[in-house]
């Protein structure tokens, strides 16, 4: 285990913090770790139809490129996770679920990041109303798992929450050789 030394909050902003530690390591070394604070997050694999599911498409400025991604939001403060999803899954897409059940949890990134993203699988959808944050500009787009997979093999698809649930659903609830 480390213990921490010191800790010290560089940056406080709307989305996430920034926190500086510094770590004594079970050799006796003094190191600093960069710490980013997150909220945490829902995301959704919505199944349209059998066979089909829906990704949403947009541009994502930290990595300068357009992304096909599954529905996903940030959890607001004591917001549980599940209500989360059912928020995000029709701000986004315009569709509401029936039914929404949790996948998997999973740390995206735990090398310098706190967040921890909750994956539920949303069914039996209908339509809702899209509404978008002002900064969001999102394409609703329907695809096969087909093709998500091919997606996922080509590199044309490198969200990693989305390849999380595609191949969590594939293989753990529908017992599909991927």
């Amino acid at each position: 285990m480390e213990k921490i030394v010191s800790s010290k909050t560089l940056y406080r902003g709307r989305l996430l913090d920034l926190r500086l530690d510094e770590i004594l390591l079970s050799n006796g070394r003094k190191v600093r770790r960069e710490i980013v604070i997150h909220p945490g997050a829902s995301a959704i694999l919505p199944i349209i139809k059998p066979g089909k599911i829906l990704m949403v498409k947009q541009y994502r400025h930290p990595v300068g490129e357009v992304l096909l991604e599954i529905p996903a939001g940030t959890l607001k403060p004591g917001e549980d996770p599940m209500t989360c999803a059912a928020r995000e899954l029709e701000e986004e897409t315009g569709y509401r679920a029936e039914k929404l059940i949790h996948l998997v949890t999973i740390y995206p990134t735990p090398g310098y990041s706190s967040e921890i993203l909750h994956i539920y699988l949303a069914k039996d959808l209908r339509k809702g109303v899209q509404a978008l944050e002002i900064d969001e500009n999102i394409s609703v787009i329907e695809m096969t798992f087909d093709q998500v997979l091919e997606g996922i093999k080509d590199g044309k698809i490198r969200d990693s929450k989305t390849i999380a649930a595609i191949l969590y659903y594939l293989i753990f609830v529908e017992a599909r050789r991927v």
